[in-house]
This record gives C-alpha cells, structure tokens and sequence, in this order.
C-alpha cells in the first residue's frame, strides 16, 4: 500500500512516479503533471538493449519508441523534474520475451505489449512508488480512470484512434486508484500541440509501430535468432488434411496469415490455424476464416459479475479490429465461452481478448 503520512503538511504537493519512454506521449504527461502541481518524478525503464554506442544492432534500444531516454532526459531537464534510468531488463526477459518465444513455439500468437504493461511497465512503477512512499502512478497511455464513489474503472482514451485500453486490461483492479493517465481526456493533435508549445523536440518525439525488442528484421527472424530450435519442419495441409506441402517451423505462423507460405494451388490460401500437437499448419480459403465463438482463459477481471452468469458485452480481439457484440458464458472450469452475433475473423489463440461496457473495460483474458 502506498504510505500517507499523516504529519506531512497539508500543502505538500502529492507525488507521482512517471514512466518516461522518451516519446511525445509521455513528454506531455510529464508536463501536465507539473502544470497540474504535483511534485513529479520521471523515470525510464531499460527493457532491452544496454545503453552501448558498441551494441551492434540497426537500432540501439535508446533511439526506438519505447525508450528513448536522451529525449527522456532532456524533456525531464526541460520541466525541471528528477529523472532515472532504472534496470528492468531482468524481468523484461523473463516476462516478456520468454513469454512471446514459448508462445510461437506452442504455435500460439501472442500479445507481447499487454504482457509488458502487466508485468515490467505498471507493475515495476507501482513497486517503486510504494518503496518511495508516492501517492501515484503514471504512464502516457491513451485511457482513462474514472473514479465513482469509492470505485475506479479502467476505460476507453477520448481519442478512439489512439486508445489503448485493450493493452492495459490485465493491470491489478486494486492499481486503479493510484493510476493516472493524463493525455487520456486528449485528442493526439492536441498532443502534439501541447509538445510544441513547450519547446520539445516534435521532429525527434517520433512514434513507434514496432515491437521495441524486434530492432532488426520482422518477428519471424527475431524467433528464428533467440530460438533455433523454432526451425522445426511440418506439413501444409487443407482443411480436409490433405497435404498441401511441408512449413518451416509451426513458430512462423499465425491464423489469417496468407503472405510467406510458398504454396501455390491457384487460389489464395490462408493459415486457418496452427496444431502444434501433430506440428501441422492448416491452410483455406478466406471466408473459412470466421469463427462465431471462442474460450478465453486466464481472466483478468475489474467486473466480476461476468462470471456470476452470461452476460453481454463488446469483445475486442485484437487492437486493430473494433469491439463486437457478444454473449459471455462462464464454465465451470473458470474460463468464459465468447459467442459473437456476427462471426469474428481469424480468431487466434494467444491474443487478448478484452470485455468492454460502453468505454468501461470489464476485465479480459487470453483466446485459447
């Protein structure tokens, strides 16, 4: 629990710990918080590469969009706030990275971005608020915290294009209250506006659409390099199991997938799913791809009313694709049965699939 001393004057300003990736989305949070008056404190967390002008790589984890700490540094000076690098690459690689390895070798497809948040991002800045005795947490996320009465829910960012909610969905509900997301009310625009008028850097608060880990190539070689043993041939069949040709490795697939297969058959084939039990990739065509119904697992929930019973709710399965109506149906085994009221493409195990109320996030979990 974070500490309130209650001798500490009345005017003391609250303090809260920032995560500062160096990007113009947490560059302006920092500068809200001190216009807001709270005595702020920045810091970076270092999740990959080392800070190593020597590292022999495209694109040395300080200059990629999740961790830019010379811009981090600088914005910090230029506010007149502390800021520190702190070292997370420990947990990064044991939370994170071995979790989106042994995903694409179970042949599943997972959401590396919604792991980061759960537990190296959020969690790593709560613990060190609550060491350092500071009132709350905050981060440069598009979403938002509405508090009513005594509760808190997580919801969805004014500026639907860029909200992010879908990746913050498995935070604990008990962080809600020390959360702060203060460009969460903003349209971008304004973002960037409000970044120039304080003299940052805009040409260099660039964004990033990449995984911050995956610095040279795609994810298929970042699995090839960390997992050798991901080069595991298997066959191609269709639907029917008919053989269609022989795969590389069932890590280099995922459902929807249609480019790099190296089959050809006169019509576009697409990966309906991957088996890893039999080390199989099931090809067909595209309107084979939609699926009315899938099981979701391992719940993170701030509603738990979703499994006193069904229910209904907007289920997103992927950050791209928009929210679809849905009937959730708990089990007995404590996941939830999804069924959507218009069929769902390339529903894919290992993704998230997030519940939402309007623009209040009611919890998800994991497509099995």
């Amino acid at each position: 629990m974070f500490s309130h001393d209650e001798k500490t004057p009345a005017m003391t300003r609250p303090r809260v710990i920032l995560g500062m990736s160096g990007g113009v989305d947490s560059s302006v949070a920092a500068a809200l918080l001190v216009e807001q008056g709270f005595d702020v404190q920045g810091i970076t967390l270092q999740v990959w590469e080392h800070e190593d002008e020597s590292v022999p790589a495209s694109k040395r984890w300080q200059e990629r969009g999740c961790c830019k700490v010379g811009i981090a540094k600088y914005v910090a000076k230029r506010l007149g706030i502390a800021h520190e690098v702190i070292d997370t690459r420990e947990i990064f690689r044991t939370g994170v990275i071995d979790d989106f390895l042994s995903g694409y070798l179970a042949g599943t497809t997972p959401n590396p971005c919604v792991r980061c948040n759960e537990r190296v991002k959020i969690r790593s800045l709560y613990r060190i608020a609550e060491e350092r005795g500071a009132d709350f947490v905050a981060t440069g996320h598009y979403a938002r915290i509405v508090q009513s009465g005594n509760e808190h829910s997580l919801r969805r960012a004014h500026d639907l294009r860029k909200d992010q909610s879908y990746f913050l969905y498995r935070i604990d509900p008990f962080w809600l209250s020390r959360i702060l997301f203060p460009i969460g009310t903003m349209q971008k625009p304004e973002v960037w506006a409000h970044a120039e008028s304080l003299g940052l850097p805009a040409d260099e608060l660039k964004e990033s659409q990449e995984i911050c880990f995956v610095s040279q190539g795609n994810y298929r070689t970042f699995v090839e390099s960390e997992a050798p043993e991901s080069r595991r041939p298997g066959l191609f069949t269709d639907t029917n199991g008919n053989v269609l040709g022989q795969h590389e490795g069932i890590a280099y697939y995922t459902p929807g997938q249609r480019r790099g297969l190296g089959i050809a058959t006169g019509q576009r084939l697409y990966v309906q799913r991957v088996v890893p039990e039999t080390q199989t990739v099931v090809l067909g065509p595209e309107d084979r791809l939609f699926g009315s119904e899938c099981r979701v697992a391992d719940l993170n929930l701030f509603d738990e009313s979703i499994v006193a019973g069904p229910s209904q709710a907007d289920v997103k399965v992927r950050y791209a694709t928009p929210a679809a109506p849905a009937t959730l149906e708990p089990t007995r085994d404590g996941t939830l049965t999804v069924r959507f009221h218009i069929p769902q493409r390339a529903l894919s195990p290992g993704q998230s699939a997030v519940f939402y109320d309007g623009d209040r996030v009611l919890g998800g979990g994991i497509i099995q």
